[in-house]
């Protein structure tokens, strides 16, 4: 099931943030070997899981994690603006329709339905707060997953190449997408509304 929720609304989901956080530090820390804080609790937080964005969550049948993603409004702190500013060519990113998506994470036993169920609802996210964009940083290999769930972003920037290759890029959140997204998930739409 998907749900969104803010940082503040978590503590009433203890075992799905708790797994949320685990496999963030597995996905993004064991497995990408990205330098991100890993606390002696085994989870992934950082700066700006303490300033209250939004989550949209896929919930296992267990209450455990599948996978989540970060919402943040651009108008405050973003990773983006203060430590992938190279990527958008030192121009911030700065509009209230526009909000930052990142830590796109797939939880460790997440089914083929949990990524285009993440995208769907961020979709439905960005559409209901009638926002035009997200902007996100994200691993390289990552496009060829956007492209073949039927949303890619523009490309804004990128550095490095191969397995060190980062993006910067840009969904447009648009009506259109929605039916597409939908028919992706097949049978997993009714998944979303149990």
């Amino acid at each position: 099931m998907l749900r969104t929720l803010r940082a503040d609304q978590l503590t009433q989901f203890p075992r799905l943030a708790r797994s949320m956080f685990q496999d963030r530090a597995a996905q993004f820390s064991d497995r990408l070997k990205w330098e991100v804080p890993v606390g002696t609790d085994g989870f992934e937080r950082d700066q700006y899981d303490a300033l209250n964005p939004t989550y949209v969550i896929w919930e296992n049948a267990d209450g455990s994690h599948g996978g989540s993603m970060r919402f943040l409004p651009t108008m405050g702190r973003t990773m983006v603006d203060e430590h992938f500013s190279d990527l958008v060519a030192g121009c911030a990113v700065r509009r209230p329709d526009i909000w930052e998506c990142t830590r796109f994470c797939l939880g460790g036993v997440s089914g083929n339905h949990v990524a285009p169920a993440l995208m769907f609802g961020g979709l439905e996210f960005g559409l209901g707060m009638k926002l035009s964009h997200a902007v996100g940083v994200f691993d390289g290999r990552m496009k060829r997953v956007y492209a073949r769930l039927g949303w890619s972003p523009k490309i804004l920037g990128l550095s490095g190449t191969g397995r060190a290759q980062l993006c910067a890029g840009l969904w447009t959140f648009d009506e259109s997408l929605r039916d597409a997204l939908a028919a992706r998930l097949g049978d997993g739409i009714t998944a979303m509304a149990a």
